[in-house]
């Protein structure tokens, strides 16, 4: 607090000039000095007499008092408040006891404590089921219910909130007039902790659902001729039932035909909705700002001797000059990124010429680039029970050549393979997902069948299917070199004699995929068509055939945990006889990718000493339920199949002398493709065959 000091105790600080006026009374008898000349006279001037008639009374006041005029309504008494209750109890934290409402109703109890009451009548309420699905997700009663030692007071909050709650979801759906009647009931004197008998109830009651009213959508109307497709886009009209969702939805559909008909910088703002109670209408206004339409100019990168602007407009799936469209542009994005040089890519539209004279403008697309690591080692180990172990390993630089220039050096370690080869690549070579490939390795082989000591060179140009976008078509074409020095089979512990094999092939390759994945498929179907017309020579003798191959696989499924997929697979090589076609150009059966259950290329005719010697024909079968157990977060899934196959030397494929074998894999999913396991036994195994095969590979089996 403040306090003032007594007159007297103040110093005097008062200004020499100032002082001289001041009488010397008044400063020694302030009071008596003011009693006895209250108006005290300047000097050489004579007093003033002092007044000493009274002052008139005062005129008076004729208006009544506003209390007289205006009779107030009494207020009326408001329904008591549940949280005021429980203030008011006295009790702590403990809520008073509250009769429950019986309101006529349809009662929807989400749990035993908590019940929701809405109108009888479905017409009333058509959104009801949606919105009791969304209130389940939502409410604190449900997804708090049994956490901790709950008390009756935090019950009370919960309840508070979702009452809250409803009256939001009834204002998303356009009831602004409606009203939530909360009730706690099943609360005894006293009590602090909450019991089964606790109950809440919370009846509903819609009332009238507004409607639009008017809809403003800013400088839309400025888009002309393209106005009416973009406003159908929007959707919303005036009339319809008001719903928050609908507008969020209208506003990203016309954001995104806006971004799809060349206004490369249009703007669509945050909708605002402005509710009249009487009118029971919204009117809604969403600032657009449409900006123009464009065409596409160049493309340019920041580093054009890494990857160069006129290689990305190859990557592109646009021409310039086409309409710009903003999905195009978050595909080029995508298609980067997909190329594995680079961490980050920004695409920039950047105005090169302003529309003008209703022709639309153009924009150039500024690319910027951050580089990935570009060398990469790689290894795989496998084991396969007809193959033996193999081990894998290789080095590559994705981009010693650019763009996009891979060159790879491989080596394979294995029981009966040992290969080394260098590989150059072009990824998007003259086109998007087109790609070129030049092989050149030399392999030394060691089947049952056969051992074979190749020297090759390949070539192919081929159109792929990628996980950015999954093609329906995809085709290939290229040609084949190969020397390869080859014995076709061991008799009696003494070998044959070896042949040299000059071969020239070209290979075609054409394929269909209608499956909803590449990796995982659930349904759809896949078929493809290889012919490859081959010209062979060897010991003075020259032969030509064609290598004809054929396969299809089929996918569906079965309810949300299980698919039933199946493959088949004929080939056929006419042209000449058996004799004049190298053992490793032949058809052969058996393994992980044919029949399981059976060894590498055990499938087949046989030699004179039991050996498979390959065949002009081929036949498989194969079914498997593909079923998810739930485990590891669904990751495991159980694969119970069969399969079927046959080798023939006959040109005709035939269903003579097919072999079956049937098992149980499992398959574990990661996020590049499943790790399959099979272990398989052959159904009509002869003797000497081995009773289990085991498999391990990456991805479904076909």
């Amino acid at each position: 607090m403040l306090f003032s000091a007594p007159l007297h105790a103040q110093q005097r600080q008062t200004d020499p000039e100032l002082e001289a006026l001041i009488p010397d009374a008044a400063v020694a008898a302030p009071e008596d000095w003011a009693k006895a000349s209250p108006t005290a006279p300047a000097p050489g001037e004579a007093a003033e007499p002092v007044p000493t008639s009274p002052l008139a009374e005062m005129p008076e006041i004729t208006l009544p008092w506003p209390d007289e005029q205006f009779a107030m309504p009494a207020l009326a008494a408001l329904p008591p408040d549940p949280d005021l209750a429980e203030a008011l109890t006295g009790q702590g934290d403990a809520p008073a006891a509250a009769a429950p409402v019986d309101l006529p109703g349809d009662v929807t109890k989400l749990n035993p404590q908590l019940a929701l009451v809405f109108p009888t009548d479905l017409a009333a309420f058509p959104e009801r089921h949606d919105f009791d699905s969304r209130f389940r997700s939502l409410s604190a009663l449900v997804t708090l219910k049994g956490e901790g030692d709950d008390n009756l007071a935090q019950i009370a909050v919960r309840a508070r909130a979702d009452r809250d709650l409803l009256v939001r979801l009834l204002r998303i759906y356009g009831y602004y007039d409606g009203e939530v009647t909360q009730t706690i009931g099943g609360i005894e004197p006293g009590q602090e902790r909450a019991t089964a008998r606790v109950n809440v109830r919370f009846d509903v009651v819609p009332g009238p659902r507004f409607g639009f009213g008017e809809i403003d959508l800013g400088d839309l109307r400025q888009t002309g001729e393209d106005y009416p497709l973009l406003r159908k886009h929007f959707g919303l009209m005036p009339g319809q039932p008001v719903h928050s969702d609908a507008i969020v939805a209208a506003r990203d559909r016309l954001d995104l035909a806006l971004g799809e008909n060349g206004y490369t910088f249009g703007k669509v703002g945050e909708p605002d909705l402005l509710i009249d109670h009487l009118r029971a209408q919204g009117d809604l206004t969403v600032p657009v700002t449409p900006g123009g339409k464009y065409r596409y100019g160049p493309i340019t990168s920041d580093q054009p001797r890494f990857l160069s602007g006129d290689h990305l407009s190859d990557i592109a799936r646009f021409d310039a000059g086409d309409p710009y469209k903003r999905s195009e542009v978050d595909d080029l994005r995508r298609a980067i990124l997909a190329t594995g040089l680079v961490s980050a890519v920004t695409v920039t539209p950047r105005e090169t010429r302003a529309p003008a004279a209703g022709q639309p403008g153009e924009v150039a697309l500024d690319v910027t680039l951050a580089k990935a690591p570009l060398r990469t080692v790689a290894g795989a180990l496998g084991y396969d029970s007809g193959d033996g172990f193999r081990v894998e390993a290789s080095w590559e630089h994705r981009n010693l050549f650019p763009p996009e220039g891979l060159v790879r050096v491989r080596g394979i370690a294995g029981t009966k393979e040992q290969l080394i080869g260098a590989t150059f690549r072009r990824n998007n070579f003259k086109g998007r997902d087109q790609v070129l490939t030049v092989d050149l390795y030399a392999d030394t082989v060691n089947r049952t069948a056969y051992s074979a000591r190749t020297v090759a060179l390949t070539a192919t140009f081929e159109k792929l299917t990628t996980l950015i976008f999954q093609k329906p078509w995809v085709w290939s074409a290229g040609f084949e070199l190969l020397a390869s020095n080859e014995r076709e089979r061991v008799v009696q512990g003494a070998s044959n004699s070896r042949l040299t094999y000059l071969i020239a092939a070209l290979p075609l390759r054409a394929a269909y995929d209608g499956s909803d994945d590449l990796l995982d498929p659930t349904r759809g179907f896949r078929a493809a068509l290889r012919v490859s017309p081959e010209l062979s020579r060897d010991a003075g003798q020259q032969h030509s055939y064609a290598r004809i191959l054929a396969d299809a696989s089929a996918y569906y499924p079965i309810g949300r945990k299980a698919v039933i997929a199946g493959r088949v697979r004929v080939g056929t090589i006419p042209g000449s006889a058996i004799a004049n076609i190298a053992p490793s150009r032949r058809f052969y059966a058996g393994g992980g990718g044919s029949v399981r259950g059976f060894g590498y290329q055990l499938i087949g005719p046989r030699d004179a000493a039991g050996e498979p010697s390959g065949g002009r024909s081929l036949t498989e079968f194969s079914l498997e339920a593909r079923i998810k157990t739930g485990l590891f977060d669904g990751a495991l899934s159980v694969v119970p199949f069969v399969d079927a196959g046959n080798v023939d030397e006959r040109v005709q494929p035939s269903f003579r002398n097919m072999r079956y074998g049937a098992g149980i894999g499992v398959r574990y999913q990661t996020g590049f493709g499943p790790i399959r396991v099979d272990l398989g036994t052959p159904l009509n195994r002869r003797p000497g065959e081995s009773r289990i095969g085991v498999y391990v590979a990456l991805g479904q089996a076909f």
